[in-house]
């Protein structure tokens, strides 16, 4: 994998955010899990959109669990 490549993301944070925030984390899926921790899941277009993504986990002050990539499953 490349860095200029689509990839499927999970990123995973301490705290609840509600799914309205969906749109603001470049249309990733929002769920709320077990205990006091929030998933975001969904494909971004390449790691500068993903760095984006971890600036505004960072400016909302909410502290990174995990990231987790994969490729996607067609193209």
């Amino acid at each position: 994998m490349t860095m200029d490549k689509p990839c499927v993301y999970e990123i995973r944070v301490e705290g609840h955010l509600a799914e309205r925030w969906s749109d603001w984390f470049e249309g990733l899926t929002i769920h709320t899990g077990p205990g006091d921790e929030t998933t975001l899941a969904g494909r971004l277009a390449d790691q500068a959109a993903l760095f984006g993504v971890l600036a505004k986990i960072h400016n909302l002050n909410l502290v990174l669990i995990a990231v987790t990539r994969s490729s996607p499953k067609n193209g």
